[in-house]
């Protein structure tokens, strides 16, 4: 079983996105976003608790980013706001430790298919 990101799209700087991640059978996990840019390396985004009681961010998108985490939907979010250039990667959704998984890409879990976010004008 995997997880499974969606709604990405194309925006221009300053925009707003809300990716999804459906999060079932993963209760029991923490939930990371991570994001890979063209020709760069795997970075964290963010990531919640099992609960979603904590939440905790990267220093890239600090301040303009909210993960959010629907327990009885099964889902989890991550609302972006005034979205820049260099938020443009490929974001997917994976289970992790949070928040020391952020620093560790490479080491998540249960990675799904991973949903396009571009920024330009």
């Amino acid at each position: 079983v995997q997880l499974q990101a969606s709604g990405g799209g194309s925006v221009r700087p300053g925009g707003s996105l809300r990716l999804s991640c459906a999060a079932s059978g993963f209760e029991d996990y923490a939930i990371a976003w991570f994001r890979q840019a063209p020709g760069k390396q795997r970075e964290g985004v963010s990531c919640t608790t099992t609960d979603g009681g904590r939440t905790f961010y990267t220093d890239p998108v600090k301040g303009r980013f909210t993960i959010s985490r629907d327990l009885a939907k099964k889902m989890v979010y991550l609302q972006m706001n005034n979205l820049k250039p260099e938020d443009t990667a490929v974001y997917f959704c994976a289970t992790h430790v949070c928040p020391a998984g952020l620093e560790y890409p490479h080491s998540a879990a249960s990675w799904g298919q991973g949903t396009q976010v571009t920024v330009s004008s």
